[in-house]
This record gives structure tokens, C-alpha cells and sequence, in this order.
């Protein structure tokens, strides 16, 4: 798989992963709540994306290596989730949440300002390895799926 393939097939995993999320927010979110709902969105939201992508490029991905295309699409998508997830600073919430959530964990600890920058970077690290492992494990195998639902018989040569 070339490397143009691999991008097309990144862009278009972007393109439905943002459809799909969309929808099963709605559905999940209000079904099991705000602290869960969000990942297990995500998780679904992943493998559903990497499903559809693995069936539509399927041939494109068994027609060489497929383990290896599919790993470089997973690879690719994961780095994109990463650039993604880093900007969640961005959101103007997002420090008082870290705030909120380490002081419920330690409420007689005190901390000071560069500790709670440490905090708060601690705290995007483990937000940015969760959505990766999400996007690498549910990526993976939601592509292996989708193209194997798809995958061209082999010759009786």
C-alpha cells in the first residue's frame, strides 16, 4: 500500500469517525452518563470508523502486505489522534476540571504553581495515552475485521 493509499484511507477514517462520534453521543451519552459515555463513545466510535474503513480499502490492503498496511493506517490514525487530544488545553474548562479532580483525589494536599503545571501536564499525558491505546487497539482491530470481511479469495493457481 502505497503511501498516498495510506493517507486517503487515514482522511477518510477522520471524515466517519467524526460522523459516527456525533451520533453515538447522543445515543450514549445520555444512556450511560457523562464520566463513562465519552470513552465508551470513543471506543465503539474507533472500531465502528476502522471497520468501515477496513472493508471499503480492503483490496488495497491485501493486495501486498496486509498486516503491514493495516499497521501503518493504525500507526498514521493514532498519530492524528494524538495531535488531536494535545489541543484539549485549548477548551477553557479543561484546567479547572484537571484542578477539580486532582483536589477530590488529595484534598488536604496544597500545591504549588509550577506543581499544578507538572499536574496538569500529568494529566494530558495519561488523556493523550488512553485516546492512543483506544486508536492503536480498537483501530487495529476494526481495520483486521473490515478487511477480512472483504478480503479477495486467493487464486487456485
Amino acid at each position: 500500500m502505497r503511501f498516498g493509499d495510506v493517507v486517503t484511507a487515514v482522511a477518510s477514517l477522520v471524515v466517519i469517525l467524526v460522523l459516527v462520534d456525533f451520533l453515538l453521543e447522543i445515543v450514549l451519552i445520555p444512556a450511560i452518563g457523562l464520566d463513562w459515555g465519552g470513552y465508551v463513545t470513543g471506543a465503539v466510535s474507533i472500531f465502528l470508523t476502522a471497520l468501515i474503513v477496513g472493508y471499503v480499502f480492503a483490496r488495497k490492503i491485501w493486495e501486498e502486505a496486509g498486516m503491514e498496511a493495516i499497521a501503518k493506517i493504525t500507526v498514521l490514525g493514532a498519530v492524528l489522534m494524538v495531535f488531536y487530544v494535545v489541543n484539549f488545553p485549548a477548551l477553557g474548562d479543561w484546567t479547572p476540571a484537571v484542578k477539580e479532580a486532582i483536589q477530590k483525589a488529595h484534598p488536604t494536599s496544597t500545591f504549588s504553581t509550577s506543581q499544578w503545571v507538572t499536574l496538569e501536564s500529568m494529566a494530558l499525558t495519561q488523556t493523550v495515552a488512553i485516546n492512543m491505546v483506544m486508536a492503536i487497539v480498537f483501530g487495529f482491530i476494526g481495520l483486521y475485521v473490515g478487511s477480512m470481511l472483504r478480503r479477495p479469495a486467493k487464486s487456485q493457481k
